[in-house]
């Protein structure tokens, strides 16, 4: 038997996400096709939603989220809704598929992981709050190749609007 490999240090995955036009197509294609269920569908809104910035400037914006957990982590599908957002830039340049990898550090503090980050001259894209739950999208885009999101939890948690199937 082979040894429990340990887990390497720096940040670690929690979460991948997508961005689509069409959460619900999405979510189906994603349980017929991988099998994956239950999904938590949820609306992110005022008053949930809260705090929200892009650029570092209040906006309000809204999207509807799908999670499901895929262990060791979350697998989510995003469609923005209302206002401006990184989702709907992200659409418009690059069409759906892959957006964000959701990263923690070591002692899995957002406030550390954001000071990390921008020990290195990242910026924060986008950011608000899910009642407590804070996140922010790094601008990591022109050096990884990919947008990272530093969260302090994730919707999961909540209380979904639905679930599917």
């Amino acid at each position: 038997m082979a040894p429990k490999a340990k887990a390497p240090p720096g940040m670690r995955i929690t979460q991948v996400a997508v961005v689509v036009k069409d959460l619900r197509t999405t979510m189906e294609k994603y349980h017929q096709v991988m099998g994956w269920a239950p999904w938590s569908v949820y609306e992110h809104k005022p008053p949930v939603l809260h705090e929200t910035e892009v650029r570092g400037k209040r906006v309000k914006y809204t999207m509807l989220g799908a999670e499901v957990h895929c262990n060791p982590i979350d697998f989510e599908i995003l469609q923005p809704l209302e206002g401006p957002s990184i989702y709907k830039e992200f659409l418009r340049e690059k069409g759906e598929g892959l957006h964000h990898v959701s990263v923690v550090n070591r002692a899995e503090d957002v406030h550390r992981a954001l000071k990390d980050f921008g020990r290195k001259g990242i910026d924060v894209l986008m950011s608000g709050k899910l009642n407590d739950i804070e996140f922010y999208y790094m601008d990591t885009d022109p050096v990884l190749k990919m947008v990272a999101e530093t969260v302090s939890g994730h919707a999961i948690s909540l209380k979904p609007s639905y679930t599917y199937p």
